[in-house]
């Protein structure tokens, strides 16, 4: 039997998002043509705008499609930090807590080659951000910092952050907040404002891969990363893929619907399987908030342990989870995020994330639970012999 838990990486796709990605390719025409083959592509881009715009609190034209999480994220830095760096040279840096997705660390890294000064933010033991340092950084000559950039909940530990208090923070000082949604999407309650960027991708939610969306407040012109035709706003060039957007929104559409649902009934499993987990194998560690946190998400650490072995040999009894980031799949190094909130190299890269999703049945839990104390003992027998 296979068992799917690392829905944090990708969740299976919905039933209907599919559906809505199948009929959409009847619609021949490019969205950007005039005429009528055109036009039923462009309606259909547009119904999508619109459908997701209502959930954020958002206008339709706020609503960029990209190609998923991780160039939204770049063009909502790069693209922001860029465009005022432009219009004042100035402004050249950029705020950041320790321990973000990689899009967004590699990011910024990037554009420190470029340039830009980065205002690296602490987070505590638990990967909650330190608002009182966040504060304190903006408050430290504004003019000169070009944006700034946090997630709304970590990816890896599930801690849920104060993003709306960091949104205001930042706006009070003038400064643009680009807000990565990715990780919390359909999991909280979200909106462009105060925020003046936010990031999000189809795959997290059940859309088909390759499709995401850039939120831009209208006030807000971020240079573009892609040139071309000048589609959406200049801000975003290509041909508009008519199926992605439409398959996007009819699972933004579903996971909304049902998320109070789905929140309550997650983090019932939740509960138990943390329960489970630390009675099976009681030298594990708990790590992120156990309040504060994504109710899908359970990250703990078995010292003496490699993850990476503690993966396979879970995969070999049938149970697939994650290390951390999938973005960071395949590269043995311990977790910048967890190494952030104080943990040493060896504890750092001794973590399991185990993340829950719309297809989890309590028979998902029962297979980690049974296959859990066998793969311990052998990667624990593994590491002594290391």
């Amino acid at each position: 039997m296979s068992t799917y838990l690392d829905h944090a990486a990708s969740t299976p796709v919905r039933t209907s998002a599919r559906e809505a990605f199948v009929a959409a390719l009847d619609a021949v025409g490019n969205p950007s043509s005039v005429h009528r083959h055109g036009q039923a592509a462009r309606a259909i881009v547009e119904d999508a705008r619109e459908r997701v715009s209502r959930h954020f609190d958002a206008d339709p034209i706020e609503v960029v499609f990209t190609s998923g999480g991780t160039e939204s994220v770049n063009l909502g830095i790069a693209g922001v930090y860029r465009a005022r760096r432009r219009a004042d040279e100035a402004r050249r840096r950029i705020l950041i807590p320790e321990a973000e997705h990689h899009a967004s660390f590699d990011t910024v890294t990037a554009l420190e080659r470029e340039g830009a000064d980065i205002i690296w933010i602490p987070v505590d033991a638990e990967g909650m951000i330190d608002a009182d340092a966040w504060q304190l950084a903006l408050a430290d000559d504004p003019e000169t910092i070009a944006c700034a950039t946090a997630l709304a909940a970590n990816n890896e530990v599930g801690t849920v952050q104060p993003w709306r208090e960091l949104a205001v923070m930042a706006r009070d000082a003038g400064v643009p907040f680009h807000l990565d949604a990715i990780a919390a999407l359909g999991h909280l309650p979200l909106s462009l404002r105060p925020a003046s960027a936010v990031s999000l991708s189809g795959h997290k939610i059940g859309a088909v891969p390759g499709v995401g969306v850039l939120l831009v407040d209208r006030s807000l012109s971020p240079e573009a990363i892609i040139h071309g035709g000048g589609q959406q706003r200049a801000i975003r060039s290509g041909t508009l893929d008519a199926p992605a957007a439409a398959s996007f929104a009819t699972a933004l559409d579903e996971a909304e619907v049902e998320r109070e649902f789905e929140v309550a009934r997650l983090r019932a499993l939740t509960d138990d399987a943390w329960t489970r987990i630390l009675a099976a194998v009681p030298a594990a560690v708990p790590r992120g908030s156990r309040s504060d946190r994504l109710e899908h998400n359970i990250n703990v650490t078995f010292p003496g342990c490699q993850s990476d072995s503690l993966l396979f040999l879970l995969d070999e009894q049938g149970v697939s989870v994650s290390t951390g980031s999938a973005c960071q799949a395949g590269v043995a190094q311990p977790s910048h995020v967890l190494m952030a909130m104080g943990l040493s190299e060896a504890d750092a890269s001794s973590a399991l994330r185990i993340t829950l999703g719309h297809t989890t049945t309590p028979a998902d839990l029962d297979a980690l639970v049974a296959a859990l104390p066998r793969a311990y003992e052998l990667a624990l027998g593994a590491g002594r012999t290391a």
